[in-house]
């Protein structure tokens, strides 16, 4: 290799230039032996990158993104929709345990019960068999209130992956919802 090659590959990386594009390709930095017959003709001077722009944040330029929901897969809105209603049937059933405990501390049930009996009291012997404060006992409460939560975990999963399927079928049609998103600063 001659004095005049091994300068311009001394040159370049001194200067920082990609070896690939300066050199034809090789990646060694090293001239061909191609382009050591030829001489300095076939060398050429490093290209001048332009520095990198310091990172600003720019208040007039922000990109967006349009996107097409096309397809959701119904086994993981099915997972998706399980998991919020279990969650959902949670609070629920913390909630009125809470509100049915305060309520029996405050002893509206009490009064409910004797107000129920009160009313259904005939006075001459003419009793009604209602059990009033069998319906207001914890265990019937939040008996219920766990069936109820339990219904609603089953009709909620079920709705959602037939809402998904549903969805598929339309955007099939229609092509999908078209969602625009940006990027925040």
């Amino acid at each position: 290799m001659s004095d005049n090659a091994q300068g311009d590959s001394a040159a370049r990386d001194q200067a920082g230039a990609d070896p690939d594009t300066s050199t034809g390709g090789h990646a060694s930095g090293a001239p061909s032996a191609d382009s050591a017959e030829q001489g300095d003709a076939t060398m050429t001077a490093p290209e001048s990158r332009p520095a990198p722009a310091p990172a600003t944040k720019s208040t007039g330029s922000m990109r967006k993104a349009h996107l097409t929901v096309s397809r959701v897969e119904p086994w993981s809105v099915m997972k998706f929709s399980f998991v919020i209603s279990l969650v959902c049937f949670i609070i629920l059933f913390v909630a009125v345990a809470v509100i049915y405990f305060v309520l029996s501390m405050l002893g509206v049930f009490d009064a409910v019960t004797e107000l129920i009996t009160s009313l259904t009291d005939g006075g001459e012997g003419d009793e009604l068999a209602l059990n009033p404060a069998s319906w207001f006992s914890p265990a019937r409460v939040l008996g219920y209130t766990g069936l109820f939560g339990a219904l609603n975990i089953m009709v909620i999963t079920a709705l959602a992956f037939v809402g998904a399927i549903l969805y598929n079928l339309a955007s099939d049609l229609v092509g999908g919802i078209d969602v625009t998103l940006s990027e925040s600063e």
